[in-house]
């Protein structure tokens, strides 16, 4: 049976090990990089228009190492041009090049079939099954949880010898938290941007913005919306400061300690995690 069967308008039977790979530690966090693949089904790549190095500057490199810093983590596999898990269903694949910075992912005369799309959404809904199933135990586990929905963005779309995207509105690190109820979450948000703000990185202090360049997309929405009171998702967005976006190569000792940054944040956010459950779950 070909990769991209689906049989009477149901979802077809999804091999998730090849789509992702899920590892279950303790604590109440988890990471996610939904963005850091690049692999893609045999059949899409025969239909690509994009090449892969096109393809390879337009996804979240090395965010999978940001999200393996908390105790669970989920990291995909499949490119975002397969399938965009961070899109709700009806956005998720990118079929014309106004979907995804004027781009044309697919050939015009042989392209992306509707079978192919049917198979690529099927992968999203087996996505979200997972997702939710993972977070109710963590529910269950922990009373409260906090997600690192982890990406990274481009800064020099003008090409690799032009001026980077201006500083000003473009920060290093940005926090999007325009799906949850803000007010809420405030010392768990407060505490994480203080933090990741107040280290020393080589030297100096890292630009820590809140919706600024983001403000998180389906990943937080469907996590605010399920679990409103238990589940807080920051949609972290790193400028690709870390790397040379155009060529790929990273700059391991700038990312080392973004790294360490990230996890002394983790360290700390706990304490405040704790606390915000002991305030918050005293009867009325």
């Amino acid at each position: 049976m070909s990769d991209d069967t689906a049989t009477n308008g149901q979802r077809a039977k999804i091999a998730d090990d090849k789509l992702w790979r899920v590892e279950k530690g303790v604590g109440p966090f988890l990471g996610l990089a939904v963005h850091a693949g690049h692999q893609m089904r045999p059949t899409l790549k025969n239909v690509l228009a994009i090449d892969r190095e096109t393809r390879f500057r337009e996804e979240d490199p090395f965010t999978d190492r940001i999200a393996a810093l908390c105790g669970s983590h989920v990291v995909t596999f499949r490119s975002r041009f397969e399938v965009d898990l961070n899109r709700p269903p009806s956005e998720a694949i990118c079929v014309q090049p106004e979907d995804c910075w004027n781009l044309r992912v697919w050939n015009e005369d042989d392209g992306l079939t509707q079978t192919m799309y049917r198979r690529s959404l099927a992968e999203h809904e087996a996505f979200y099954d997972m997702i939710g199933q993972l977070l109710s135990q963590m529910a269950s586990r922990e009373g409260r949880f906090v997600v690192l929905d982890c990406h990274s963005y481009n800064h020099r779309r003008a090409g690799p010898g032009a001026p980077p995207a201006d500083p000003a509105l473009n920060p290093e690190i940005n926090i999007g938290t325009g799906t949850m109820d803000r007010t809420y979450w405030a010392p768990v948000v407060d505490h994480f941007i203080a933090t990741l703000g107040e280290q020393d990185y080589l030297g100096r202090s890292l630009d820590v913005r809140e919706n600024v360049k983001f403000r998180g997309r389906y990943v937080a929405q469907f996590i605010h919306d399920r679990f409103p009171l238990t589940g807080c998702c920051l949609a972290v967005e790193v400028k690709k400061f870390f790397m040379d976006e155009w060529t790929g190569e990273l700059d391991e000792t700038a990312f080392e300690a973004l790294l360490g940054v990230f996890r002394n944040a983790l360290t700390s956010l706990d304490d405040v995690l704790r606390t915000l459950k002991c305030h918050t779950d005293q009867p009325t």
